[in-house]
């Protein structure tokens, strides 16, 4: 419903345009603002209503009529833009962090030239990777 009402909308907000621009000016330039015009009233001469001015009228009042409904069409009921979330849950249900790898405390290597009593860890060497089919290994 929203979407036809808005389609309707954009369409009549073009025929007021198109009306509007269609219309001849009524003797706004230069002169008639210095008293220069021929006619004593504040816009120019009355003339009779004519198609296009009759149109200017619908196509106005169904351009307010139109606003008015969109405004109403659009309104979805009191509430917040997060009102639709889920609240956070709080405790334990993330899961829990890895425990730290732990590490063999070192004792100071003595003063002097004694030998240490340890040796420091090496790092495992690195698996060799599969080779892909049709590629000779590297």
């Amino acid at each position: 419903m929203y979407y036809l009402v808005a389609a309707l909308y954009v369409m009549v907000c073009l025929m007021l345009v198109l009306v509007v621009l269609l219309q001849q000016g009524k003797g706004g330039d230069i002169a008639s603002a210095f008293g220069g015009g021929s006619s004593q009233a504040a816009f120019g001469a009355r003339s009779g209503a004519t198609v296009l001015s009759r149109a200017t009228t619908v196509a106005a009042v169904l351009f307010m009529l139109g606003a008015l409904a969109l405004g109403i069409l659009g309104q979805r009921g009191p509430g917040s833009v997060i009102g639709g979330r889920a609240p956070l849950q709080r405790g334990g249900t993330s899961a829990p962090a890895a425990p730290a790898p732990t590490q063999k405390p070192t004792t100071p290597a003595p003063s002097g030239n004694a030998a240490p009593t340890e040796k420091p860890a090496t790092p495992a060497p690195a698996a060799p990777t599969p080779a892909e089919p049709g590629k000779p290994p590297k």
